[in-house]
Formats: C-alpha cells, sequence, structure tokens
C-alpha cells in the first residue's frame, strides 16, 4: 500500500492527465454511438426487413475479440485516440440498438392506436408517445453501454491513446504492482462514477408519469423530480463546458516536428526515451513521446502511416516479421542490417539507421533445478524431454516464422503444452511453476534474478537481434540532424548497460522516462 501510495504522490499530474483522457474518450464514444444507435434502432422498428440484418451485424461485431478488432483497423485507420474512439463505438452500438428496438417493440399497440384516434400525427407519435415510453428501457442499454465503453478504452493504450491504460499495460511489463493498480483503481472508481453518472441522467429524461405511481404522482414529488432535471442539466452542462475547453486548449498546443515511438515491452520504452531524449538535447526540434504500441506490426504501421516519425526495433525482428525473411543459421549481423537497410528503403521508403551494439536476441530459458535434474545445456537437449514440458513465450513469438514456427522445424522440438505470456509475466509463470521452459531476451535482467539457466543455440536459429532507429525517409530528409545526434550515443549502448537499464525499470520499479534522462545524464557530461 504504501508504494501505491508513493507511486501516486510522484505521478499525479500524469495520472490526472490519463484520467482526462479516459474519460474525454469514452463520453465522446458513447455520445457517438447514441447518435448513431437509437436512430438506427428506429429505422430497423419501422422497417421490419432491416431488423435481422442490422441487429445479426452488430451481434457480429461484439463476438469479434476487441484487441483483433483493434489489429484489423489500425492499418486504415493508423494509431491513437480516433481509432481507439471507433473502436469502442463499434463496441458500444450493440446494447443502445437492441435496447431502443425492443423498448419500441414492447410498446403497448393500443396505446399506438390511441394517439392515432385522438389525431396525432406519426411524428408527434413519435416523440411523444414511443420514445417517452421506450426510454426506461433506451437508457438501460445507454447505461451498460457507458461502462462498457470504460473499460473498453483501457485497452486503447495498445495502440497509442494515452489512458489509463497505459499504466495497467506499463505496469504488467515492468512487473511494477502499484502502477497496475494506479490505472486499474481509477478505471474501476470512473465505471461505477459512468454508471451512477448516467443513473442520474436517466432519471431526468425518463418522464415523471412513468417513474412514479399513482399514489405518488403529487405535487411535491413533481417539484422534487423537476429540480433534480435541473441540477443534471447544469452539472451536464458543466462537465461539457470543462471538456470541451480543456480539449481546446489542448489542440492549441504548438505541434512537434518529430514523433517519436517504441514498442510496449520496457527495453522499447526505455530506448524510446533515450532517443527522443537525445533528439531534444542535440537538436532544436521538438519531440512528442507515442511510446507504448503494441506489436511489431502496430508500431511499423504507424511509421508507414506517419503516425510517428522513428521508433526502435530489432534487425531481426525487421527482416523476420516485416520482410518475412527465413534465413539459414549462422547469418552475420551485417548481413541482416544490409538486407533490412536496402529492402526496407525501396519497399516502404523507410530509412535504417545504424544498429546500436545490444544484440537482444532470444534466448531458451529453464530453472536451475530442471536444468540440473536433466542435464540441460544446448537447447538440442530439450528434446529427449520436451514431451514432457510445459513451454511459455509471448503471443508475439508464437506466431512468427523466426519465432516457434521456425523454432519447431529447425530442432524438431515438440512441447506438451504451449502458453503465452507478455512481458514479465512469462518470469512469474517458470518461478510458479505453472511452465517449465521459456523465452527471455539476452538483455533481461530477471534472468539473473530467477536464477535461471539459459540453454545455447547450438543451431544458431536466431537471428541476430540488434536494436536499431527506424524512420521515414522523409524525416531524415528534413531533419538530417538527428542522424549524428542518435549515433553520438551508440558507443555508450551495449549488452550490459541495456541489462542495467532494464533491471532498474522491472526490478527497482524506475520510469523508463527517468532511466533514460540519468543514463543520459551520465554520458552527456
Amino acid at each position: 500500500m504504501n508504494n501505491l501510495i508513493n507511486y501516486v504522490a510522484s505521478q499525479w499530474k500524469y495520472i490526472l492527465t490519463l484520467l482526462y483522457n479516459h474519460i474525454q474518450y469514452s463520453l465522446i464514444s458513447i455520445l457517438i454511438a447514441i447518435l448513431i444507435g437509437i436512430p438506427l434502432g428506429l429505422i430497423i422498428f419501422n422497417y421490419k426487413k432491416l431488423n435481422k440484418p442490422v441487429l445479426s451485424l452488430a451481434n457480429l461485431v461484439q463476438a469479434i475479440p476487441s484487441l483483433a478488432i483493434l489489429g484489423f483497423i489500425v492499418p486504415y485507420l493508423g494509431i491513437g485516440a480516433s481509432t481507439a474512439i471507433f473502436m469502442v463505438v463499434l463496441y458500444s452500438l450493440l446494447p443502445i440498438l437492441k435496447n431502443t428496438y425492443t423498448g419500441l417493440s414492447n410498446i403497448n399497440p393500443e396505446t399506438l392506436e390511441a394517439a392515432k384516434g385522438i389525431g396525432m400525427t406519426q411524428t408527434q407519435i413519435l416523440f411523444r408517445v414511443e420514445i417517452p415510453l421506450a426510454l426506461p428501457v433506451i437508457m438501460a442499454g445507454i447505461r451498460i453501454s457507458s461502462v462498457t465503453a470504460v473499460g473498453l478504452m483501457t485497452i486503447a493504450a495498445y495502440i497509442g491513446a494515452d489512458v489509463l491504460g497505459t499504466l495497467v499495460i506499463s505496469g504488467i511489463q515492468m512487473d511494477n504492482t502499484s502502477m497496475i493498480l494506479a490505472g486499474a483503481i481509477p478505471a474501476c472508481i470512473l465505471a461505477l462514477g459512468m454508471d451512477f453518472f448516467m443513473s442520474k441522467i436517466e432519471k431526468s429524461v425518463i418522464p415523471t408519469s412513468l417513474q412514479l405511481t399513482a399514489n405518488n404522482l403529487t405535487p411535491e414529488k413533481i417539484a422534487s423530480y423537476r429540480r433534480h432535471r435541473k441540477v443534471t442539466v447544469a452539472t451536464m452542462a458543466t462537465l461539457f463546458i470543462v471538456i470541451t475547453t480543456v480539449f481546446i486548449r489542448t489542440s492549441m498546443v504548438t505541434k512537434p516536428d518529430i514523433i517519436v515511438g517504441s514498442k510496449e515491452a520496457v527495453e522499447g520504452r526505455i530506448v524510446g526515451h533515450i532517443i527522443a531524449e537525445t533528439i531534444e538535447r542535440k537538436t532544436p526540434f521538438k519531440v512528442e513521446r507515442r511510446l507504448g504500441l503494441g506489436g511489431t506490426m502496430i508500431a511499423y504501421n504507424a511509421l508507414k502511416t506517419k503516425e510517428i516519425d522513428i521508433y526502435p526495433d530489432y534487425t531481426g525482428t525487421l527482416l523476420a516479421a516485416i520482410l518475412g525473411y527465413n534465413l539459414t543459421p549462422n547469418t552475420s549481423r551485417d548481413d541482416v542490417f544490409s538486407i533490412i537497410k536496402t529492402e526496407l528503403k525501396s519497399k516502404d521508403d523507410i530509412h535504417v539507421l545504424n544498429p546500436y551494439n545490444v544484440n537482444n536476441t532470444y534466448v531458451l530459458a529453464v530453472s536451475k533445478e530442471l536444468a540440473e535434474q536433466y542435464n540441460l545445456k544446448t537447447v538440442s537437449d530439450l528434446k529427449k524431454v520436451s514431451t514432457r514440458l510445459k513451454f511459455g513465450c509471448s503471443p508475439e513469438f508464437a506466431v512468427r516464422e523466426d519465432g516457434l514456427i521456425g523454432f519447431r522445424k529447425t530442432y524438431n522440438i515438440e512441447f506438451k503444452e504451449t502458453l503465452n505470456f507478455s512481458g514479465t509475466l512469462m518470469y512469474t509463470a517458470i518461478d510458479s511453476d505453472k511452465v517449465d521452459v521459456i523465452t527471455a531476451f539476452s538483455t533481461d535482467s530477471l534472468i539473473a534474478k530467477y536464477e535461471l539457466v539459459t540453454l545455447v543455440d547450438d543451431k544458431n536459429f536466431f537471428y541476430p537481434y540488434h536494436i536499431t532507429p527506424v524512420a521515414t525517409t522523409e524525416i531524415i530528409e528534413t531533419y538530417p540532424e538527428i542522424i549524428e545526434a542518435l549515433e553520438s550515443i551508440s558507443e555508450y549502448l551495449d549488452d550490459a548497460t541495456m541489462r542495467r537499464l532494464n533491471g532498474l525499470a522491472v526490478e527497482e520499479g524506475q520510469d523508463p522516462e527517468d532511466i533514460a534522462n540519468d543514463f543520459l545524464d551520465e554520458i552527456l557530461k
């Protein structure tokens, strides 16, 4: 608890910024979903033939995993808040659409006939009879969508939206419980608050006659509900003004010259901050950070679509995941760099800067006890016992040719079971005996912390994975000074240094930005 309090005390401004963004994006998503869902519900109610196809499509969207939706739309819409809002709107539509249709369908036909009998037009019936009578059911759908929107917005951090999920994802990567709670607790409170807020709106918009029984329909009760309605309207107006004002002020901030991105892993965040801070210190250019993007494809697509201008990746990853190469073992660092530099330039007009001397290649790790029990020294040694062992790896490793797919072919190894974990959760899993073998990275500080044994890649399957900045050619041509700035720190970055910096984040809980700044303070004295 003390660690959480200390973290919140030191990062409260950042947490408030993320909270504000989370509220803003969630409210925008809900508003758009309402503006689409209710009219669409009215349409399918009046045109029965559209009922089944529209509701079936909405159900289909709801059934698709949210991360899959993000992966599908990012190449088309890019990264950031707008894409996150689009995704949340898709998931928020069904409850509003379905409840609107259900609420209208449940109105007693005799009531509508009576309205027609007294001479009301179709428009009058819609706004004075149908919608008021359906409002309790419609508002129930809106309340469900509101809570759902807050929860779904959390995962928008994977695509560069600065929301509370940023703390949760970073905390998981850094094995920092305080950081996780600092994002999860406000998100939970916000969801409950959103439900409470919507309940007040529900009470204000639903006709008084539908909320009170005949016995309670007194002048006093009616006056009370009217006062409640005025307070709710005033609160909503104030909230709208505050959010709009802050949004306008934020939009007026000077745009950056260069946008630096990174993938979600701790090391990527640290190097991303190092790149951004180095550019700011050694050049006059203004830099914006969009760190913690999802996997390789999300970050690379963001670079291609110029949502970001530069980010750190790994030579082996670019070779296999982006260019689709399946090289033979013993491919050298220079060969890999030569291929990616030439082909990324011709394929996507991407400029690859000289790699740093940090080779964060894959390694397989087992506990000291398991290594001694089966005399495991090389990866090939695993073959004799692999069918009895559980294997843990990242979701990205599991589907890549330079990962599990190619690894199985090269070593002809099959495990008893393969489980996917993100970041430091793999180390937690092997420490708690959930898995027996994990994929680690050579610069992971947790290998030593958990006293794991790394197995020799005796068939040299894994490529060199040197950290290298990749940038759009446009940004390099516009600001060529950044090449010299980033190359000036090359001699200070190596495996041992990177392992130490990673340890400061994962083991000591230091913020990646602070780690980057302290590192540059040391080398740029």
